[in-house]
């Protein structure tokens, strides 16, 4: 997936970049507001992380150019001013999230798999993972036509794992981003995997959830 990072500040950008590129996003750097603006119009990010302080056109402009030219695109807005009403501004005129600085680079991550995560389900009332099809809107998952009965920790897992579909999930962000649960037992995520695979992949030649040694678990088609 890829995300705009539209940051003047290079040694933040380059922070910045270099942690999400660890997290398997692909990312591009804009330097002032004009430029982010034209990279953001194309249409070809999953995300938009926009600064506020910006050369040129500033992070409000910015923003409020995407939502007038109709981009859904999310947009998490940084800044170093931490005021109510700024706050309120960025969310009023068509920001996700906001985000002050300085920040926690965990923090920033998780926001921005939440960000991910809600617009893909968002947008497709039915997530599609080669012959599995999972209906966020009455939590069903079917394969190969037949309906496949989940607990409710189960399809969260599971819904988590298509809305990132082809990236890896470790076991702590599944715990604390999924799950919302810093308390479980370090096993519990490789548990549910478990009773996962038994209702996804028993019955069927082509696995779809597969173990990246020493990382986590990303579910995948045949054909990723």
């Amino acid at each position: 997936m890829k995300i705009l990072l539209v940051e003047d500040d290079e040694a933040i950008a380059e922070v910045i970049k270099r942690g999400l590129e660890t997290a398997y996003y692909d990312v591009d750097i804009a330097g002032d507001g004009t430029a982010g603006l034209a990279k953001a119009k194309d249409g070809s990010y999953s995300l938009v992380i926009l600064d506020i302080m910006l050369p040129g056109m500033n992070g409000w402009a910015v923003c409020e150019s995407l939502r007038a030219a109709r981009s859904q695109v999310p947009i998490l807005m940084l800044t170093a001013r931490d005021t109510l009403e700024d706050r309120v501004r960025g969310l009023e005129i068509g920001a996700d999230d906001y985000l002050s600085k300085p920040f926690e680079f965990p923090e920033l991550l998780a926001r921005v798999r939440a960000l991910i995560r809600r617009d893909k389900v968002h947008r497709s009332r039915t997530v599609k993972v080669a012959d599995l099809e999972i209906d966020t809107v009455r939590r069903r998952v079917i394969r190969s036509g037949k309906e496949i009965l989940l607990t409710p920790r189960e399809y969260e897992l599971l819904e988590a794992l298509a809305a990132h579909e082809g990236m890896v999930m470790s076991r702590d962000v599944i715990q604390e981003q999924v799950w919302m649960d810093l308390d479980s037992y370090s096993n519990t995520v490789d548990v549910y995997i478990a009773q996962l695979r038994k209702k996804i992949d028993a019955e069927h030649d082509v696995k779809l959830i597969r173990t990246v040694h020493r990382l986590g678990y990303m579910l995948k088609g045949p054909d990723q």
